[in-house]
């Protein structure tokens, strides 16, 4: 089967009609994120950026969506004056902030308010990476979850904190994972379908062989072509049923 590079389909498709980065602030602190405009936007995507925080990675994401006919917003989990350059200082900007939910989830609920008053589309969709499919998550069990018609991970966590849960009435998840990652094991995958069951909710994993942790990160070591091509497909096809115009 032959797949057609994402970059290379984004550049043959139109560019956004608006891209640009939006400052705002949190409690006295800078934040930086992305906008990328659709004309007559089907819907909103919130993107959650990966441990490395807030990049071009997540621009070019943004504008991939855009030209796919979304408006499109990466927020910033981090703010400006948190060093990401090193391991060191991405596993303190992450370990922060797992050690302190309300704060993800005050982060989150500014990311909203700034998507939402960039675009607006109806429907929103929240889609995170790696370290921030485990922020989607954390919004999915939280009292936002009503503001989004469906959360999807890329090669994200899935573990639930000590102390939370699944209610059962959260909107539909989407789960993309890498057969071959050893970060997040298919045992974390199943635990996390056995909570879905369990409550009773609506979700779907899609798992792509050999695919390893952060499968989608163009230009990495780690980067597989099919299992991204696939998975932005099935995302697609995600989005369609959860927002329209």
């Amino acid at each position: 089967m032959r797949f057609v590079s994402l970059t290379l389909a984004a550049a043959m498709l139109a560019a956004p009609a608006v891209a640009e980065d939006v400052e705002y602030t949190v409690d006295g602190e800078t934040f930086t994120g992305y906008f990328a405009a659709a004309d007559a936007p089907k819907g909103l995507v919130l993107i959650v950026h990966d441990w490395d925080g807030m990049t071009d990675y997540e621009r070019q994401r943004a504008d991939m969506l855009a030209e796919m006919g979304y408006d499109a917003f990466a927020l910033d989990m981090f703010g400006n004056d948190t060093p990401t350059e090193t391991m060191d200082h991405r596993i303190a900007a992450t370990g922060a902030l797992y050690q302190d939910r309300d704060r993800m989830r005050s982060l989150i609920e500014a990311g909203v308010a700034q998507a939402r008053a960039q675009s607006d589309a109806q429907g929103m969709v929240v889609a995170g990476y790696c370290f921030g499919g485990a922020v989607t998550l954390e919004m999915a069990r939280s009292d936002m979850a009503d503001m989004a018609n469906g959360f999807a991970t890329f090669h994200g966590g899935l573990g639930t904190p000590e102390g939370q849960s699944w209610d059962g009435d959260e909107p539909p998840i989407m789960v993309f994972h890498g057969g071959a990652d050893t970060s997040i094991t298919m045992e974390d995958v199943a635990g996390f379908a056995t909570e879905m069951e369990a409550a009773g909710n609506t979700y779907t994993i899609e798992v792509y062989s050999n695919a390893p942790h952060a499968f989608t990160v163009f230009g990495s070591d780690r980067y597989q072509e099919r299992a991204d091509t696939a998975s932005w497909e099935a995302f697609k096809g995600f989005l369609s049923e959860s927002v329209s115009g």
